[in-house]
């Protein structure tokens, strides 16, 4: 179906399969019902556990249906270079912060597997749609840092094109951005192009109806979106138990009509593996699915945010035991594939990824008022040049005050 102009539904010949036979094929191909097919694995996917050893294969939480490969060597050492740029990242912008030279930082430390697994999945002609706090994954995605960090800086701009690098501006507002992906999703849908989106956001965000229309959307026109929720377990301050009491947020896919999966979310291969396949699974065709991501915020949620006014220390620090960096670090390099020279050559990187945000937004940026009026509308309004008009007027005379006095003296 397609909606005119007129907000009317018209059959639309070009479309696939209506969502309940594409689940049967797609189930088909598993040997299993649609049914378990949308419900999520028993027990969610884990292939690396906190200390860095991988599991046997039958305690990473696969079944019939939920199987996954372990990810590629390139891929998971790629992956871990990304990690260790994240860490290193998150720890210097939140001291920007504190140095005055950002406004704001909302910090994914400890989130960061989450991050570079949902930016290293996609191929290049894919969108993704970020939340505030996945900075990381912007990056990750190959925008310039300096970019990235820009908006958090209080630039009126969003420091980069996301037509360019695919990549959706990151904006406060909550869940706004599922809405985005699929439009833009639909819009490629009906183009005929080749496009998977990947939506970020928060356990916070499945409170919100912009969660229930987005899916609802994607699952109705079968469009090829991840809806990659980061369950990081609080909402701000409200605790996930204070917002649902679904078994998961994953199972919350069925009520849609997709598949969904629960993956540890501080584990970076097991993160590859579930995102690899299902990005695969939106291309061949197999509509929408929602993958939730179990992690924990080790931080503040943001530099104005107390923390301690609603967790305890003792939480904090049974999830640092879980640190997807260490974990990842471990793994590699028991099986020979990370030694020090590796390990220098990462940390040297990720080293002058922070020398390069420092200089960067240590820069001065000059000021023009007039940018207030330039892009509120295609066409300015009779107010906004009025208003532009007052304001240079007033700049003027401070202008010409100023001169005055500097004469005097």
């Amino acid at each position: 179906m397609t909606i005119s102009a007129d907000h009317t539904a018209h059959p639309d010949t070009t479309s696939q399969a209506p969502a309940e036979d594409a689940l049967s094929e797609a189930a088909k191909k598993f040997g299993i019902t649609a049914e378990d097919y949308m419900l999520p694995a028993r027990h969610q996917i884990e292939m690396v556990d906190p200390d860095g050893r991988l599991k046997p294969q039958g305690e990473q939480g696969t079944e019939p249906g939920h199987e996954y490969p372990l990810p590629g060597d390139e891929e998971l050492l790629a992956a871990y270079e990304q990690l260790v740029v994240g860490r290193r990242v998150n720890d210097q912008n939140s001291a920007l912060v504190r140095q005055g030279r950002m406004a704001v930082y909302p910090s994914s430390h400890g989130q960061e597997a989450c991050q570079v697994a949902a930016a290293l999945c996609l191929s290049k002609g894919d969108w993704m749609f970020p939340t505030y706090r996945d900075a990381v994954a912007v990056m990750t995605r190959g925008v310039d840092p300096v970019q990235v960090m820009t908006i958090f800086r209080g630039d009126w701009h969003s420091g980069f094109d996301p037509l360019e690098h695919k990549v959706g501006i990151q904006c406060t507002p909550l869940t706004t951005q599922l809405l985005h992906a699929v439009g833009v999703a639909h819009a490629a849908k009906l183009r005929g192009e080749d496009t998977v989106v990947l939506a970020m956001c928060g356990d916070g965000a499945t409170s919100e109806g912009d969660f229930h229309e987005a899916l609802n959307f994607a699952a109705v026109f079968h469009l090829p979106v991840i809806f990659f929720v980061q369950n990081n377990k609080y909402a701000i301050s409200v605790p996930l138990a204070h917002q649902s009491v679904a078994p998961s947020l994953a199972h919350k896919a069925v009520g849609y009509g997709m598949a969904g999966e629960r993956v540890d979310g501080n584990d970076v291969v097991a993160l590859l593996a579930v995102l690899d396949r299902a990005v695969a699974l939106c291309r061949g065709g197999s509509g929408p699915l929602l993958v939730e991501a179990n992690t924990y915020r080790m931080q503040a949620h943001t530099n104005a945010d107390d923390d301690t006014r609603y967790r305890q220390n003792s939480e904090v620090a049974e999830w640092r035991a879980k640190d997807p960096v260490n974990r990842m670090r471990t793994y590699l390099t028991d099986r020979g594939l990370l030694d020090d020279d590796g390990e220098a050559r990462i940390r040297d990187k990720a080293e002058a990824v922070a020398t390069q945000l420092r200089e960067g937004l240590s820069e001065d940026v000059p000021v023009d008022p007039q940018e207030l009026f330039r892009h509120v509308f295609e066409k300015t309004t009779p107010q906004l040049k009025e208003q532009s008009a007052l304001l240079a007027d007033e700049l003027a005379r401070d202008a010409a005050a100023s001169t005055s006095q500097e004469a005097v003296k």
